[in-house]
């Protein structure tokens, strides 16, 4: 029988924990910065976390890096100070604020940043490989890309058995063995297969967890805020993907989301609106940015940024422990194509987010500083609205600059967007007929 007591523990636990272990992991940054100790500098749509704590190196993530100064609004002091060194106002801005936190010597908000002993990226984003070369210039650090073919059509992922997914496989394991080479050069460590294999069974144990937790989420009311709890969650997902400190806490997230959804309880506020995000949060204005839905009873169930910025972990990908690295190429392969396509293809998963999650509406944020995320989402929006007959609303800010901000006519819009929702629903009430 659960105590009052136990439910008071329960309720919020995982946001209370993430922050906590958030924390922990900067302070492991900071010390490795103090000591001089070697750093993977990494990116979230294919960290190969996996095979780095296999290793023993902390990881750095110059994204989770720049918006944690957004969302502590200091992030335009680093913007400024790379824009005067000499890169464009037009570039994005997590590379601005990690060029100013470089040109700092590693200052920042939540801890010293350690250089990087070696850097390891994805052709998942097209400014990966651009601004790791930033830090080869810097530091001349040994730069490692690993080549993820895309999906061949429209977004259509091939699967094990398929001959041309079975070569792409093997053509990712040959470059993981030779990031295996490297990292050994680098660490002067010899790799332990054992401990490989450790790691991939706490992944494995992130991943089931993190599926359950977004399929709990189809929950009325919602047991979480997929931006800003979400925000939480991915922290931890990608900082301690691999480790048995965020295993642990995504089984003990399954635990409370499952408390949540078996006793009726949702989130803090009265959810009158059920809302899907596409894009990347407003960090510069987070907390408000957040409020202009919640005030209204809007909340978000579920968003392609859980998807994309979650390192794979969306997806539930097991590895299989009898054939580790093979297996790890797969899913390194599914899940890099995956998100690659939640930002050129996300139309066919938000059609089914949007029947799974029984929403009102979906909210598109184009921000200045990521074309890459940003592109298309206009034709996207026409093409879903079209489609499904959801209402959306389409409003531009910025990630990072809290110079293209404005908060005043994101609140005009999105007041009138739940007006226009208000009224939907008094006519769907007066005739059924209406939606």
């Amino acid at each position: 029988m659960t105590t009052l007591e136990d439910t008071q523990e329960l309720l919020g636990r995982g946001n209370r924990e993430g922050a906590a272990l958030f924390k922990e992991w900067f302070a492991e940054l900071d010390e490795t910065a103090k000591t001089g100790g070697l750093a993977a500098y990494v990116f979230v749509m294919g960290s190969i976390n996996e095979i780095l704590k296999t290793f023993d190196l902390p990881v750095v993530f110059p994204e989770i890096n720049s918006l944690q100064t957004a969302v502590r609004r200091v992030a335009h002091e680093y913007l400024e100070e790379a824009e005067d060194y000499g890169y464009s106002p037009d570039i994005c801005g997590y590379v601005k604020a990690d060029i100013g936190t470089q040109l700092r010597g590693g200052e920042h908000p939540m801890a010293q940043i350690p250089k990087p002993g070696i850097t390891v990226l994805t052709n998942a984003c097209n400014t990966y490989i651009k601004w790791a070369e930033i830090w080869e210039r810097m530091y001349r650090t040994p730069m490692f890309t690993i080549d993820i073919p895309g999906t061949r059509q429209a977004g259509g992922q091939t699967w094990r058995g398929n001959p041309d997914f079975e070569a792409d496989r093997r053509y990712v394991e040959v470059q993981l063995r030779e990031l295996i080479t490297l990292c050994e050069d680098v660490t002067g460590k010899d790799f332990d297969i054992d401990k490989f294999r450790e790691v991939l069974t706490y992944a494995n144990t992130m991943s089931r967890s993190w599926k359950r937790i977004l399929e709990l989420n189809q929950a009325r009311p919602s047991l979480f805020n997929a931006l800003t709890d979400g925000t939480i969650y991915l922290g931890v997902a990608n900082g301690l993907r691999g480790t048995e400190e965020g295993a642990r806490y995504f089984e003990r997230l399954v635990e409370e989301m499952e408390y949540k959804a078996a006793n009726g309880i949702g989130q803090t506020i009265d959810e009158k609106y059920r809302l899907l995000f596409v894009g990347v949060p407003c960090y510069p204005i987070f907390r408000r940015f957040n409020e202009l839905f919640t005030d209204w009873g809007g909340t978000f169930v579920n968003s392609t940024y859980l998807w994309f910025a979650s390192g794979g972990t969306n997806r539930g990908f097991e590895y299989d422990l009898g054939d580790p690295l093979a297996s790890l190429a797969e899913g390194i392969l599914i899940s890099v194509r995956d998100a690659m396509d939640s930002m050129f293809h996300q139309n066919v998963a938000l059609a089914d987010m949007a029947q799974n999650f029984d929403v009102d509406g979906i909210i598109y944020h184009p921000i200045k500083s990521c074309r890459t995320v940003s592109t298309g989402l206009a034709d996207s929006r026409k093409h879903m609205t079209e489609e499904l007959g959801i209402p959306s609303l389409f409003m531009e800010s910025d990630m990072m600059d809290r110079r293209v901000v404005s908060e005043a006519q994101m609140k005009n819009r999105v007041d009138a967007f739940f007006e226009g929702l208000a009224t939907r629903r008094q006519q769907a009430l007066a005739d059924p007929k209406v939606r």
